[in-house]
């Protein structure tokens, strides 16, 4: 699947046709076929931009991303992060946090000033992403891989999460994908 999308990446010449090769992971409709991807449709475009360079830079590791962003120029970029902001959000159909969930994430949200950057919704702004409504399953991992530092193209966030336990990591990403 990889080496197929490389392929048609390289290949395409529209940013729909950009646009395409994305959906075999993130989806035809903005819903990902796998749940340990995350949703694009509809995300911060300053935050897709800035992941799409960090994937061509190598600052964020993903064998698939890296190999898709390493030939695309600037202006795909900024179009294909342009593009995909402008869809409307996907409904996951996520549950919703449990009370336990709710109030551990509301300490942990609070001790990690998480409202500051992605705000009291989660939507996020520019460069920060809309955590609300993400795949539970990406957000796990994502937050996991902050805390461990094997993602490290945000040391901020790093630090943030290395703060918190595992079990508070857990019921975040109960609560903001169940929102």
């Amino acid at each position: 699947m990889a080496v197929a999308c490389l392929g048609q990446a390289a290949l395409a010449q529209s940013i729909e046709e950009k646009a395409q090769v994305c959906a075999g992971c993130h989806g035809e409709a903005g819903k990902p076929t796998d749940k340990a991807y995350p949703t694009i449709w509809g995300q911060n475009q300053g935050y897709l931009y800035l992941q799409l360079r960090d994937f061509k830079l190598g600052n964020r590791k993903n064998e698939i991303m890296n190999g898709i962003a390493k030939d695309l120029p600037r202006e795909d970029m900024m179009a294909l992060a342009e593009y995909f902001s402008q869809k409307k959000w996907v409904n996951l159909d996520q549950p919703r946090a449990s009370e336990a969930d709710v109030k551990r994430s509301e300490t942990a949200i609070t001790s990690g000033q998480c409202g500051a950057c992605h705000g009291a919704d989660g939507i996020g702004a520019g460069t920060t992403p809309r955590i609300t409504g993400q795949s539970h399953d990406y957000l796990l991992k994502t937050m996991e891989d902050f805390r461990s530092k094997a993602r490290a193209n945000n040391p901020w966030m790093s630090d943030i999460l290395g703060t918190l336990q595992p079990e508070d990591l857990q019921a975040l990403a109960n609560f903001y994908a169940g929102r």
